[in-house]
């Protein structure tokens, strides 16, 4: 095998693909990327049994083949290299890398011990590459990490000809946000619960390339999701189960809405926080006449500040996980925050909201997304 490339679409394709492989493979060969010249193109493809990937780009001078390589060390040594062009070549167990002066060599992997890569499922809809990064970020903050409740680790694609839902809890908190994109039929109706990770790697790395996100699934046996944007695909495994119906948690009117400038909340918050730990709860304390925002730590360390807001309905106080505040104020993404909320004690909704002197069709950006949480006891 044996294949001419500009260095850095080279770097770029190869670090894609190391990215999604497994810094502890449960055997040696899925550390490997797999490279395969035919007709002009070089594909470069790596699999973990969970979550392959695949990219496809121009080479020249090039004589057919496959070799399977150490992904981590291929990035790594492309990534250093001059600007210059890459000639790569294999020839037994050893493939030798050449960049201007450079050169490097390098053992090939026992590529008859590769596992075969997933076929891509049917090809479902389309979504545009920044909404789809969007959308996921939002939801996937509110995922589980503990591995020991896997459902609760993914995110729920929901997949209809009439939207894009995406859905995630922890069981402390939850997110959903609603999008539009094009399905590829009608009655379309498909739920699948995607790793959190794997759908955040993918939707990041896709938001830059042009054109749309192809989305890929079975509606009768949804056992695995693909993505296909610029050349390149990656598929994921599908997670058991399903989330519990989130929807039905959400009211439909609140006695109290707090509307605050999320930015100066952030910041404020940040401040306060800084008395306390990671778990140390943020106190909110509201009324006609302002938001006062406070933190207590250890040793009885405490901070407070006040800032403006704008209040309807009752008086009141809540305290938050610090963490679990934050990460749904950055997700919101809006000028204004509102705390949407009915007795004490019960979850509150996080909603993002125009400025009040925006147009009307400004409001329409911060549609579609809700971010739940459940609040802290209040203590002293």
């Amino acid at each position: 095998m044996k294949f001419h490339v500009e260095k850095d679409v080279f770097a770029d394709a190869v670090s894609w693909t190391a990215k999604s492989l497994p810094s502890r493979p449960s055997v040696p060969v899925l550390a490997g990327c797999r490279l395969e010249v035919t007709e002009g193109r070089l594909t470069i493809s790596g699999f973990d049994y969970e979550i392959s990937t695949r990219v496809s780009i121009d080479v020249t001078g090039e004589e057919p083949g496959t070799a399977l390589v150490s992904g981590k060390l291929l990035a790594e040594i492309v990534k250093a290299l001059p600007g210059k062009p890459v000639e790569f070549t294999v020839d037994g167990p050893h493939a030798e890398l050449v960049c201007g002066s450079a050169r490097f060599t390098l053992p090939t992997m026992p590529i008859e011990d590769y596992p075969s890569l997933p076929s891509l499922p049917e090809p479902v809809g389309t979504i545009d590459p920044a909404e789809f990064a969007r959308a996921v970020g939002q939801t996937a903050v509110a995922a589980g990490k503990d591995e020991t409740l896997p459902t609760m680790t993914g995110v729920q694609v929901e997949l209809t000809d009439g939207q894009i839902s995406f859905l995630a809890t922890d069981r402390y908190r939850m997110a959903i946000r609603d999008s539009s994109w094009e399905p590829a039929g009608s009655d379309l109706n498909v739920h699948v619960l995607v790793p959190a990770k794997a759908l955040s790697d993918t939707a990041r790395t896709f938001a830059g390339l042009p054109g749309p996100v192809t989305l890929a699934a079975d509606p009768e046996n949804p056992t695995m999701v693909g993505f296909i944007a610029g050349g390149r695909q990656t598929t994921s495994r599908v997670l058991d189960g399903q989330l519990p119906p989130l929807r039905s948690l959400v009211s439909g009117s609140y006695r109290t809405t707090l509307r605050v400038n999320t930015s100066e909340l952030i910041e404020v918050a940040k401040r306060v926080a800084l008395v306390g730990d990671r778990t140390s709860p943020i106190r909110l304390t509201f009324d006609e006449g302002g938001l006062v925002v406070e933190a207590g730590g250890a040793e009885d360390a405490k901070a407070s500040e006040s800032m403006d807001c704008l209040l309807e309905g009752e008086a009141g106080k809540v305290a938050f996980n610090p963490t679990y505040l934050l990460d749904g104020l950055g997700a919101i993404d809006s000028p204004v925050a509102a705390f949407q909320m009915n007795e004490a004690g019960k979850a509150v909704v996080l909603a993002g909201e125009a400025a009040p002197e925006a147009e009307e069709d400004e409001q329409d950006k911060y549609n579609g997304y809700i971010y739940m949480l459940q609040p802290l006891r209040w203590e002293g």
